[in-house]
């Protein structure tokens, strides 16, 4: 997508410090931080909400869902972590290129909306 942030990092446009990079996904830390340690996991094709992937979308977003906690070491969730997928404005989404929000390194409670 041409005006995607997400899509103009994961082309090199668009410099990041990727903290894991593979032929479906890179994960970067998030420049907002909501816990300790918060990461993006990005898969490399661009849609925006889970309803509109296709098969091979859902493939790649089945690996980042596999790859995360292979990755525990690296992205330090030993101690549990949290994933969140914003699905919309209501969501909270704010770049329209579906991520996968880690987060980690800290007691998390619930709050509600």
């Amino acid at each position: 997508m041409k005006d995607c942030l997400f899509c103009k990092m994961i082309s090199g446009e668009i410099p990041v410090n990727k903290v894991y990079e593979d032929a479906d996904m890179i994960i970067i830390r998030d420049i907002d931080p909501k816990a300790k340690n918060h990461f993006l996991c990005i898969p490399k094709s661009h849609f925006k909400l889970l309803a509109e992937m296709n098969d091979e979308q859902s493939e790649m977003v089945k690996k980042c869902l596999k790859k995360i906690p292979e990755l525990s070491e690296l992205l330090e969730l030993s101690g549990g972590y949290r994933l969140v997928i914003n699905q919309g404005d209501d969501a909270g989404q704010s770049v329209f290129h579906l991520h996968i929000h880690i987060l980690s390194g800290q007691k998390m409670g619930w709050t509600p909306a």
